[in-house]
Parts: C-alpha cells; sequence; structure tokens
C-alpha cells in the first residue's frame, strides 16, 4: 500500500508467548487479516490489479469509521495491555475455540454478558447454558 501511496493503517501489538524453552516477545496485528486503507476511487482497480487486498469492505458511515479508527491509534499508542475479543449480541452464533469444548458451536445468550453461552440440545428442547471467557468464542457468519 505504502508502494502504491495509498493512507493505509496496520494496528500493531507486542504479544508475549511463553515456551518451555522460554519466553517470546513479538509483534502482531491488532484485528489479523486487515489493514485499513484509503484508496480514491480511481487506485480502486489497481488494488486487486496488483494484489495488495484479497478483499475490500466498503465503510458506508466513513465518519463514524474514522474516528473508530483514531480511537484505536489512541490505544494502541498508549500502551496500555489489551486484548482483542469478538464483539458478540444476543442471539449470534459462536463456536468455542479452546479448552475441553473446542468445536462446540452455540448463542449469546445476553449480549451484556457473553460468558453466557446456551448449547442446544434441541431433541430436548433444552439448553445448556455455559460460563466461558469471551476469548474461547468465534463469532459465526
Amino acid at each position: 500500500m505504502a508502494a502504491e501511496g495509498f493512507e493505509h493503517y496496520l494496528p500493531l501489538v507486542s504479544s508475549v508467548r511463553r515456551y518451555p524453552s522460554g519466553t517470546k516477545r513479538f509483534t502482531k496485528p491488532l484485528f489479523p487479516g486487515y489493514v485499513f486503507a484509503r484508496v480514491p476511487e480511481a487506485g480502486k482497480a489497481r488494488i486487486y490489479q496488483q494484489e495488495l487486498i484479497a478483499r475490500a469492505i466498503r465503510v458506508d458511515d466513513e465518519a463514524r469509521f474514522l474516528a473508530q479508527i483514531e480511537d484505536v491509534r489512541r490505544i494502541v499508542a498508549s500502551g496500555v495491555e489489551l486484548s482483542l475479543i469478538p464483539f458478540l449480541t444476543r442471539g449470534r452464533r459462536v463456536r468455542i475455540i479452546g479448552g475441553p469444548l473446542h468445536g462446540l458451536e452455540g448463542l449469546v445468550d445476553d449480549s451484556s454478558n457473553p460468558e453466557g453461552v446456551v448449547i442446544a440440545v434441541d431433541v430436548l428442547r433444552q439448553g445448556l447454558l455455559l460460563k466461558l471467557p469471551a476469548e474461547s468464542l468465534s463469532a459465526l457468519p
């Protein structure tokens, strides 16, 4: 994107992994798979021709989006410890991505407390309410 002269932003955060052989520090994208760019209408065909991106997401409310990106910039620059969690709403389908229940799918029960996930037992017309950390959930399309 820089070589093409497009304004872009890739928020990066520091991460620490502990291994038996020691601790490793590295930098990773805050939003894996996303780079934020402002591409003029005339340059949109060029980003696909150069294979700079796989897919562009159109932003309807640009002012709101830019304000949110500015908030992200401030947060990343502050050095405050942060982690990415899925934005979960009531009724959203999720998959458990960690722990002994890895792979199970369910519904978010209460968006104010996304740790409540309902796993359905349809035959019995019942559901099991699980308390799981939001980091162990992945939103499904």
